[in-house]
């Protein structure tokens, strides 16, 4: 069967590295024993994980070849001991957090996402622990659903948990363009919140305010009033804004560092306003159930950059690599 693979590390050409590759059927037996379920893959989002596993994150030589993805979604074709709520042949999205709190993981073992200990989830079938196995919310397509996995969650996650926001709060989004950001956009207009993005492009900026975003600037720009949180998957080039916009007792939720992650600190702001600084990666199996569940009741719809089929995963993963996409960048299979 075809894989998308990390054939060798190249932390200054991530794309030289990149093959789709014929690899090996998977076993009769489930790599997950009883507990496993096995996935017909459909379409996967490729998202800033994957470039950094093809520049060396998270990867060594030794482990290479190293199959791809962290997002997918498809079709079960065996559920092993069962997965609540799904048939045979029904389409499903996977929750892609692998870590001892789910039964056919291990003891144990670490916290980890696809492609780091176990294979990714860009081949024609995968296996998963059933636990990981969730329904396909009615209102998507394939291609949308597979956004949903990182971007969709760790924005869930930033708001709701972490920032801890209410409707009628005010919330700054940086970096008007991916996965994560225009998620956050969408579910804090669902959810009632006053919506601030920045960016350095016009063109973005009013692609936000089209989303749902309510006031849109200049990426560093002094806002008009200070937000009760602010979502940061930058780093180093907005995390000074991102305290300078926060109010006194406000928090920061962080989720990554796309631009570096050695920011100034800002630690005189920092206790002197009383700021609280969150991280997050990603988030848990019940705020994946609550987060599709939210985006099929307020019929919400992941936006799609493009659409590539598996032969030119290439033209896709450089999307990503060049940071030209607004959205979600979908590989289908």
């Amino acid at each position: 069967m075809k894989a998308i693979s990390a054939q060798s590390i190249h932390p200054d050409n991530p794309l030289a590295g990149l093959q789709v590759t014929q690899i090996a059927d998977l076993d009769t037996a489930n790599t997950f024993g009883q507990h496993g379920a096995r996935i017909r893959i459909a379409a996967n989002s490729v998202n800033h994980h994957d470039i950094w596993s093809l520049m060396g994150g998270g990867l060594s030589e030794r482990q290479l070849p190293m199959t791809l993805g962290t997002d997918g979604a498809g079709v079960l074709v065996d559920a092993g001991s069962g997965v609540p709520g799904c048939a045979i042949g029904d389409e499903v999205v996977i929750y892609s957090v692998f870590g001892a709190d789910h039964a056919g993981v291990g003891a144990g073992a670490r916290r980890t996402l696809p492609s780091e200990y176990y294979p990714g989830l860009m081949q024609e079938y995968v296996d998963v622990p059933c636990a990981h196995v969730f329904a396909k919310p009615n209102n998507l397509s394939m291609s949308e659903v597979a956004a949903l996995g990182t971007g969709w969650l760790t924005a869930y996650t930033m708001l709701f948990e972490a920032a801890q926001v209410k409707p009628g709060d005010s919330v700054l989004i940086q970096g008007a363009g991916g996965s994560v950001a225009t998620a956050a956009i969408q579910m804090a207009h669902a959810a009632g919140l006053e919506v601030l993005v920045t960016s350095r492009s016009t063109e973005r900026q009013n692609r936000a305010l089209a989303l749902g975003a309510d006031v849109a600037v200049d990426s560093g720009a002094r806002l008009l009033h200070k937000v009760d949180a602010v979502l940061d998957s930058v780093g180093q080039a907005t995390w000074s804004h991102s305290i300078k916009s926060v109010r006194q007792g406000g928090t920061v939720v962080t989720c990554g560092a796309t631009s570096g992650d050695q920011p100034g600190a800002e630690l005189t702001r920092v206790f002197f306003q009383e700021i609280r600084v969150q991280g997050v990666t990603m988030g848990s199996p019940e705020n994946f159930a609550r987060m599709l569940r939210f985006v099929e009741h307020a019929d919400l719809h992941p936006v799609i950059d493009g659409v590539y089929d598996v032969d030119h995963a290439s033209v896709a993963f450089d999307r990503v690599v060049q940071g030209s996409m607004f959205g979600n960048v979908v590989v289908q299979w």
